[in-house]
């Protein structure tokens, strides 16, 4: 009788994960196969949700690091992630205590703030970004 809930289940959990890719749902999908697998066997609902809840959970947390670590090996960084690690111009200084500077990398103007609080830096220096904070660059003066 739950035998075609758990088959639905399955499939759209399935389908999702084929069309994410985002390896979130797939743990969810062998839960409701074994789930579907209890039901055929004649187990009832209680049996059925318990087998699901323990056997997704029994899979995330035993399989999800491994396939983390082999199924996301080629990523590459995008966008501004890309530009953390990177040098760039000063256009502008740097004024951290005024919200102004501009720097420029891989011929894109960013704007661009310190970490410190009353950082400055003087224009045509040579920085090195740190990280990002929303659409500013953090930057630190190159060490001569």
């Amino acid at each position: 009788m739950y035998t075609m809930g758990w088959l639905i289940l399955f499939i759209i959990l399935l389908m999702i994960e084929i069309f994410t890719m985002g390896l979130t749902t797939i743990w969810f999908a062998g839960g409701a196969l074994l789930a579907l697998l209890m039901a055929f066997i004649g187990f009832g609902l209680p049996v059925q949700i318990v087998v699901f809840v323990l056997a997704s959970g029994v899979l995330l947390i035993m399989t999800r690091p491994v396939a983390v670590k082999y199924f996301n090996t080629e990523r590459q960084k995008t966008n501004a992630e890309s530009l953390i690690g990177r040098q760039a111009v000063v256009l502008e200084d740097v004024d951290t205590l005024r919200a102004a500077g501009l720097v420029e990398v891989n011929g894109q103007e960013w704007s661009a703030k310190t970490d410190e609080p009353n950082g400055f830096i003087p224009k045509n220096s040579i920085v090195s970004i740190e990280g990002i904070q929303g659409v500013k660059l953090i930057v630190k003066a190159k060490e001569v």
